[in-house]
């Protein structure tokens, strides 16, 4: 098996070099490709079938809360893009223009979809008339286009997917209440089917949305110590109803502006995945996210029935997303192919195995071996899944522990950020002048204030200036 297992071509250590640890991990994995097209990338069949999942079970929990979905155009024209002031200027400098149409120059430019709000509230001015029309709760999954200056596949692209949420109400008690709500349908998706656990919490001013009145917040701790921003919930108020001329007639018939929400997840959430939990070996995925679950693979397969056996389990399992790796490879490859995939379980069946009406349940994991009789195959595969995805959580919520650290004076906040990489908790005064030198001092940034407050002190870390805020502070990518 060792020798098989040089055949798979090697990944970097992680603890020698994450970034191209992470690099092999995308490409021998074969999640993507690159393209002639410079930060843009090809989701493969493998990376796109872990979208699909997360696709379909985050729009059943949206579709649980009243969200439809829906889809607006992905060009903006340059004049509704310059209605909301704060908005075109927090995107300036990532938008793409479309200056022609065949031959012909447009006589207005035209942006390529970086987010949809304008287009949102423009089609809302028309939509909206009555109290009655309201809540409006519309949901697009799409691709975007940012003109990233630094890609990094998943994590940062030119062009990538997502979903972007965009909800109208009636009153700001309302738009507060569905911000908070999808913020608490990503966290639990994150834990819940991801396993990556994260810290909800409030963007401080400097780190919030373009036009926003308030950001919320799920961030996760990667396995190198960095924060990713795993997805956002925006509360418009009604600036953006305002700039767009977005009113109803209230029961009282008096006319009135409507409160806005918008909230997004996108394929950095597959970066997110690699990053908690994967190894040196390459993927790990939950199993509620994996393409295949379980497969089977069969040893000494040319002897009689061998195949035959594996395929009868294939039928047995058919609950589950389960495959036979039938191909003339050896064992030891095989194996090493299903790691580097990151398939939760594999089943080992061979021909003293028939005979002993057992098999051999190896988990990705942890690499535990596990010998099963044949009569109780499909619950001990449900129970070794089960087990996976819970016992995921736990190890990667263990290491986020262990990852975040509590400082009290500026020398301990700088001493930990560059020695300790992960989250570190300080008491902040609110002012943007102590964000901006955290930042120049140590390269990190506010992660979000969460909602869980502690007292760690009565004082700023950084000006020693009265304390109003707890926040998780970190580098990130």
């Amino acid at each position: 098996m060792a020798e098989d297992k040089k055949k798979v071509e090697a990944i970097t250590d992680m603890s020698v070099d994450f970034a191209q640890w992470y690099t092999d991990v995308v490409l021998k994995a074969e999640l993507i490709d690159y393209t002639s097209v410079k930060g843009c990338m090809v989701i493969k069949p493998q990376g796109y079938a872990i979208w699909e999942l997360i696709q379909k079970q985050l729009d059943a929990e949206f579709k649980k809360t009243g969200v439809e979905n829906v889809y607006l155009p992905m060009f903006i024209p340059e004049s509704l893009l310059q209605k909301e002031k704060d908005h075109v200027e927090g995107f300036a400098p990532e938008v793409a223009w479309v200056t022609h149409g065949g031959l012909e120059p447009l006589q207005e430019r035209l942006c390529v979809r970086p987010t949809s709000e304008t287009l949102f509230c423009d089609f809302y001015a028309n939509e909206i008339h009555s109290y009655r029309d309201l809540p409006k709760v519309y949901n697009q999954w799409c691709s975007v286009v940012r003109w990233e200056k630094t890609t990094r596949p998943f994590l940062r692209s030119r062009e990538f997917l997502w979903q972007e949420g965009h909800t109208a109400h009636a009153t700001a008690e309302d738009a507060e209440a569905r911000t908070i709500q999808m913020l608490n349908v990503y966290a639990d998706f994150c834990e819940n089917v991801l396993a990556i656990p994260v810290i909800k919490g409030r963007k401080t001013d400097k780190e919030k949305f373009a036009g926003a009145v308030a950001t919320y917040t799920i961030e996760a701790l990667m396995h190198d110590g960095k924060a990713l921003q795993s997805g956002t919930s925006h509360n418009f108020g009604d600036g953006f109803a305002k700039a767009f001329g977005i009113q109803y007639a209230s029961k009282e018939n008096k006319m009135e502006y409507v409160h806005q929400t918008s909230w997004g997840m996108t394929t950095r959430l597959i970066g997110a995945i690699i990053m908690v939990h994967g190894d040196n070996s390459g993927l790990v995925l939950p199993p509620r996210v994996a393409p295949t679950q379980v497969m089977i693979i069969p040893i000494q397969q040319k002897k009689e029935g061998v195949l035959d056996k594996a395929f009868e389990l294939k039928d047995r399992l058919s609950n589950f997303r389960v495959k036979v790796d039938d191909t003339d490879k050896s064992p030891g490859w095989k194996f090493s192919e299903q790691e580097m995939r990151g398939i939760p379980i594999r089943i080992e069946i061979g021909p003293r195995d028939i005979e002993n009406n057992k098999a051999i349940i190896a988990r990705r994991d942890t690499g535990e071996k596990i010998e099963i009789n044949l009569d109780n195959l499909e619950t001990e595969v449900a129970t070794v899944l089960d087990k996976i995805q819970v016992e995921m959580l736990e190890r990667a919520r263990a290491h986020r522990e262990e990852h975040t650290y509590s400082a009290t004076t500026y020398e301990e906040f700088l001493d930990i950020l560059e020695n300790k990489p992960g989250f570190v908790k300080a008491m902040w005064c609110g002012e943007e002048e102590c964000e901006n030198k955290i930042k120049e001092d140590a390269s990190a940034t506010s992660r979000c204030m969460p909602f869980e407050q502690e007292k760690l002190s009565d004082k700023c870390v950084c000006c020693g200036k009265p304390a109003k805020a707890m926040v998780y502070w970190g580098k990130a990518y």
